[in-house]
């Protein structure tokens, strides 16, 4: 049994997937900073950085965007990164890309104030700006056009060879511009030959859509945009065979419904509107996995634990038995495996959750035998095949330490959720007025829809309050008034930054939530 769950708020959208009622995997997408990964921009060169064979390149999306001669010059690899999976291609040609590297240079390519094409290939994080290519690549269900790249090839992923066959025999056929690219990709297996040819020549219309706004714009813009969360949803559900789509928006419902009406024959999909007054997230324990997700330590059900700890230059995870108990005359060795072995299926859990990006170290409880080690192993990279993101796992170190990487695609949880704390000067972190703001939102719609209050007052710090009156006040109150509520706000500098209460103020009593 899966189910997707899509929470819309007024500046938040939340997608959680679950398996048999367990949360499997969780994207937050707030409208401050929508994802742009896959974007293609007009940009204009405003730094070219000689020594280090790079530029940097204004999008009109905050800090600059950074640009190295390898994501210029044709490069297979690239590709192979941006969609995580090998390209299963007629000719080897990195001996080519590498001679051609080595005889480039940056500015016999780029000229400051130039106009550029150009895609994001990596998020912005903190400030750092977003990671560009020119080497351009329009995704579809299906296939990828590669604009500029002559290559035609099938994901190695679809491991039938027949199938792998008869696809590349499909696209070499397309009549398609010699300079053009064409990629299978997985889905394309279950594809019928008609719903590829409609897909190449609405990519290639797509393109030359974009190249026409590149010509005709004057400054740095965005010329095309990556599918948005609930497109995104949509397509994960037909092509992962969820069961059951509940939507606790009743706008975002119909569009949902309007954008499956296109794939309704190929999976039966039960799409809801979600109508219980309980939060749907609170309903389903999403929000309590969310708020596990953020701590530190994390229980195992056997009694162990995990901790996470996050420093500057990698994430480390360290396992320990903590409260687990074996049976009189069970084999310790054998207890300890099987803490592991829990551990590992978790930690793979944790991290699609929280989103961790780059370097990984994974402490396990010491085991005797190495038979054992390659058990826990075996279950770590098992259990991380369910990741979207690209992981590289190594062995298993003498001493029980595993090192791996994994793609860093977005802003973790915790940078989405949290800032620095300036009661402690950035050692620790608190939710920003943001996050803050959203969880009054819905402790308000709580209020009024489950327990019934109508007359309330919302009481926080000073701080909250001013960010409260420039960002929301106006917001929440005719929000409230829709749900037939009033709403007054009070300020009180003894309460924590991260804390507010509501009062009834009829009886002048605290609520709980």
């Amino acid at each position: 049994m899966q189910e997707i769950l899509l929470n819309v708020e007024s500046k938040e959208i939340r997608y959680s997937l679950l398996k048999f009622g367990k949360l499997h995997h969780l994207i937050i997408e707030r409208k401050r900073s929508r994802q742009i990964t896959g974007n293609i921009y007009r940009g204009r060169v405003t730094n070219i950085l000689h020594n280090i064979q790079s530029a940097f390149i204004d999008i009109n999306e905050g800090e600059n965007g950074f640009i190295h001669i390898s994501d210029i010059m044709e490069n297979t690899k690239k590709f192979e990164e941006l969609f995580d999976m090998d390209f299963d291609l007629d000719y080897d040609i990195s001996a080519i890309e590498e001679e051609k590297k080595e005889s480039e240079d940056i500015t016999q390519l780029l000229k400051m104030d130039q106009p550029v094409l150009v895609q994001v290939v990596k998020e912005p994080i903190g400030t750092k700006g977003a990671r560009l290519t020119s080497n351009l690549s329009i995704a579809g269900r299906y296939l990828v056009l590669l604009p500029n790249n002559p290559h035609r090839g099938v994901s190695r992923k679809i491991e039938d060879r027949s199938m792998r066959d008869k696809l590349k025999k499909l696209i070499k056929a397309f009549e398609m511009p010699q300079n053009m690219g064409l990629i299978c990709r997985t889905a394309s297996a279950f594809a019928s030959q008609d719903m590829l040819i409609d897909e190449a020549k609405e990519l290639l219309h797509t393109w030359e859509k974009i190249v026409e706004n590149f010509h005709s714009a004057t400054g740095p813009m965005c010329l095309y945009e990556e599918s948005d969360i609930i497109k995104k949803a949509i397509l994960t559900a037909v092509d992962k065979k969820v069961d059951r789509l509940l939507v606790d928006d009743y706008q975002t419902y119909q569009k949902c419904r309007r954008l499956y009406q296109k794939y309704e024959e190929e999976h039966p999909l039960k799409i809801e509107f979600y109508r219980d007054k309980v939060p749907m997230f609170e309903r389903f324990n999403v929000e309590r996995e969310i708020d596990r997700a953020l701590k530190r330590k994390v229980w195992l059900p056997s009694g162990g634990y995990l901790f996470f700890d996050k420093t500057e230059a990698m994430f480390t995870i360290d396992v320990n038995s903590g409260r687990s108990q074996s049976n009189v005359g069970t084999d310790v060795e054998e207890t300890l495996v099987r803490i592991n072995l829990e551990a590992a299926e978790e930690i793979a859990r944790q991290l699609r959750l929280r989103n961790v990006g780059g370097l990984v170290v994974c402490d396990f409880i010491d085991m005797r035998y190495r038979k054992n080690q390659r058990r826990v192993l075996e279950k770590l990279k098992e259990s991380m095949k369910e990741d979207p993101a690209k992981c590289t796992i190594l062995g298993m170190s003498e001493f029980g330490l595993v090192e791996m990487t994994r793609q860093r695609s977005r802003e973790s949880l915790s940078q989405t959720m949290f800032t620095s704390c300036p009661y402690c000067h950035g050692s620790a972190v608190i939710k920003n007025h943001e996050s803050v703001s959203i969880e009054i939102e819905r402790g308000l719609k709580k209020l009024v829809n489950v327990s019934n209050q109508y007359a309330l007052k919302l009481v926080t710090h000073p701080s909250l309050d001013s960010f409260l009156k420039e960002q929301d006040k106006e917001f929440l109150v005719n929000m409230a008034s829709k749900l037939n509520a009033k709403l007054s706000f009070d300020s009180d500098d003894s309460l924590h930054l991260n804390d507010f209460e509501f009062y009834s103020t009829l009886n002048h009593e605290k609520l709980e939530i």
